[in-house]
């Protein structure tokens, strides 16, 4: 895969390891910043990554911040993301299955390396099961769109 990944200062350290690990599983990578420990602001590299993501440039996108909230936050505003905080194994599974999600956000604060690879890894390889689940996205997409969603 052709993954985007982006932080903010708070997330550099733990970006770089992932980059690493992420290039080692053969994937390639496109680093939307930042590269330097001065404070910066989340959006601005949520957006970038995001961005790559929804044209094709990119099939996924990994973010990272203090706690991977923010970053989640920002990129879910661009149409046609479904960003996840992966705050443990179980989490970055149902994400994929059920939501099909396109960004991983990580929080640097709340999580060590071993347990960032691991939610990492199993992001990566878990299949959307689809199914019962499209109706639900189509959901999300038409309230992005700005329609109104109705239970069937």
């Amino acid at each position: 895969m052709n993954i985007a990944i982006a932080s903010d200062h708070m997330g550099l350290e733990l970006k770089n390891y992932l980059q690493d690990t992420l290039t080692q599983l053969g994937h390639s990578i496109v680093n939307c910043g930042t590269d330097s420990i001065d404070r910066c602001h989340y959006p601005v590299f949520a957006e970038r990554a995001a961005k790559l993501v929804t044209s094709g440039a990119c099939d996924r996108a990994v973010l990272i911040c203090g706690t991977g909230i923010g970053m989640s936050i920002a990129a879910a505003k661009v149409p046609g993301i479904r960003a996840v905080v992966g705050y443990d194994v179980y989490s970055a599974q149902m994400a994929r299955k059920h939501n099909d999600t396109n960004v991983l956000c990580l929080g640097a604060r709340t999580m060590g390396i071993d347990s960032a690879v691991a939610v990492l890894k199993t992001w990566l390889t878990t299949p959307y099961e689809g199914g019962r689940h499209d109706i639900r996205l189509r959901m999300i997409t038409d309230l992005e769109s700005g329609k109104s969603v109705q239970a069937d």
